[in-house]
């Protein structure tokens, strides 16, 4: 808010300028008047484009940033995923090497590892619903 209080101060400024031209004689303010008006149209215009062009800059690179953001928590959650697959694949190991392929829970660990593509993979998703 203070960069457009700023502008507002400096087009005040420049509109007090041009006012005193305008309280000339008649004949004077006609012919000084019509060249100075698109002058300080096309000079406020020039300000208005420049603060627009400001802003969208700032909007762009705020949306960039808001982007980058996104994308580093993205990885950051992929990563984090990564890292539990690999301790569970461990623990998976573990269960494996220690679960008695004859007890109740081997046997019916045995059907529940058909459907799957191996032992491990099995193995991972059974631990996976029991957390």
């Amino acid at each position: 808010m203070d960069s457009i209080d700023k502008l507002l101060a400096e087009l005040q400024t420049e509109y007090k300028e041009v006012q005193p031209q305008q309280q000339q004689p008649k004949s004077v303010v006609a012919k000084s008047f019509i060249p100075s008006s698109p002058k300080s149209a096309s000079l406020m215009d020039n300000l208005l484009a420049e603060v627009k062009a400001n802003f969208a800059e700032k909007d762009a690179a705020i949306e960039l940033k808001r982007q980058q953001e996104v994308k580093q928590e993205r990885i950051r959650q992929e990563q984090l995923k990564a890292k539990q697959l690999e301790a569970l694949k461990v623990q998976a190991k573990e269960w494996l090497a220690k679960v008695d392929p004859l007890s109740s829970e081997g046997l019916w660990f045995e059907r529940f590892a058909e459907s799957y593509p191996s032992k491990l993979e099995a193995a991972i998703e059974y631990l996976r619903s029991n957390e």
